[in-house]
């Protein structure tokens, strides 16, 4: 992320079969030693997918069937007790690095969980994230187990607030939208892996007008392979030209730089990044203005924006201390690290290869089910 334009993340990351204190702490401290600053928040569910999607176990082989019902999540006690223990040992200073809490999917959650991390998000000032309606099946699905929209049902259980966020929210309506905004709540926008994925295209200039706090993501590597900030931010602007021929209801080159910048460090709760000026700390990407991208230099916004591949990067400052520069970065050995990830891979690999052929035996199931919900849901 560094190399390719961040500063600062909100992180939902996985830790199997539960997060656990030492585990979210590592992460943690991962981004301390690089220098990056970070929303560290573990994602947590205590449904299964299987359990969460009406009809989707349904839709799987027989033989199959006994096998998935007896996958089992963590329980919601044991959850909330380890989120709970993480905001309360937190070690790290926290205006680089902040605990969040990460209720994956609402589908995922029971509404005890929800309304657990509500809690927590309240009682400790936390940041709290969902991944909102990122597909059809997931909007259908909600309106099938909660007779209402997912954004509805949340709004319902008081989990929309200025502390909230949703990625993605493709799948949303008018009234989703107006709620969201007079919430307070945020949206993070990821085009990358909306595409990636197939989800759709979020109706990001709908939710501008409203008046929705808007950030941009990449999302993770695995969903969208790519972590750069700059090609996330040319497919902001024109993605949101696909969904209207009106030029004054597209997304400005000053409107996606803004997302990408005050809107993050809002997003994230960094009110003191987000711009180069007086009171704030000096989180700065430089830009080699002799690569090619800039000559001849005539709009510094649109090239950015339109023509910025992340090759000029030539130095990243975080409160004012280099991680990258020129070209080069200063607080890790890339080296080393690359053979610590390759090393990691290789047991990875090893230790879910089995599970890695159950779910490829089962990809065409879901395959199936998913261009069902697909056709009821315009």
């Amino acid at each position: 992320m560094i190399r390719k334009g961040s500063t600062a993340c909100f992180d939902l990351f996985a830790e199997f079969p539960a997060p656990t204190v030492d585990g979210v702490f590592a992460v943690a401290d991962g981004y301390r030693e690089v220098g990056l600053r970070a929303v560290v928040a573990p994602m947590v569910s205590d449904r299964t997918l299987y359990a969460a999607i009406p009809g989707l176990l349904e839709a799987c082989p027989d033989a199959e069937r006994e096998r998935l019902r007896r996958i089992q999540a963590a329980p919601t006690d044991s959850i909330l007790a380890t989120c709970t223990e993480v905001l309360r040992r937190w070690p790290f200073d926290t205006s680089r690095l902040r605990p969040g809490l990460g209720p994956t999917i609402p589908l995922h959650c029971s509404d005890e969980l929800l309304t657990g991390c509500r809690d927590l998000a309240r009682e400790w000032s936390a940041p709290a994230q969902t991944h909102l309606a990122e597909s059809r099946a997931q909007a259908l699905a909600g309106r099938t187990r909660y007779g209402r929209s997912l954004t509805a049902h949340l709004d319902r259980l008081g989990l929309l607030e200025p502390g909230f966020s949703a990625a993605h929210a493709i799948w949303i309506d008018a009234d989703d939208i107006r709620r969201l905004a007079d919430r307070g709540a945020a949206v993070a926008h990821n085009p990358l892996s909306n595409l990636r994925l197939g989800s759709g295209i979020a109706p990001v200039h709908a939710l501008h007008a409203a008046g929705v706090r808007m950030a941009i993501g990449t999302d993770g590597a695995n969903t969208s392979d790519s972590q750069s900030v700059f090609e996330a931010l040319r497919l902001a602007a024109y993605l949101s030209r696909v969904r209207t021929g009106d030029a004054r209801e597209w997304l400005s080159v000053d409107d996606v730089l803004r997302m990408a910048t005050e809107g993050g460090a809002a997003l994230l709760g960094f009110p003191h990044i987000g711009r180069i000026a007086e009171g704030h700390q000096a989180d700065i990407v430089f830009l080699d203005l002799t690569h090619v991208s800039y000559v001849p230099l005539h709009d510094v916004p649109l090239q950015v924006v339109n023509g910025e591949s992340g090759l000029a990067i030539d130095g990243v400052v975080v409160g004012g201390r280099w991680v990258l520069r020129g070209g080069r970065m200063v607080s890790v050995d890339e080296a080393r690290l690359r053979n610590q990830v390759a090393e990691a891979a290789e047991r990875l690999a090893v230790a879910t290869a089995a599970r890695h052929e159950a779910s490829r035996a089962l990809e065409p199931y879901l395959t199936a089910f998913c261009l069902s919900q697909a056709q009821l849901l315009p």
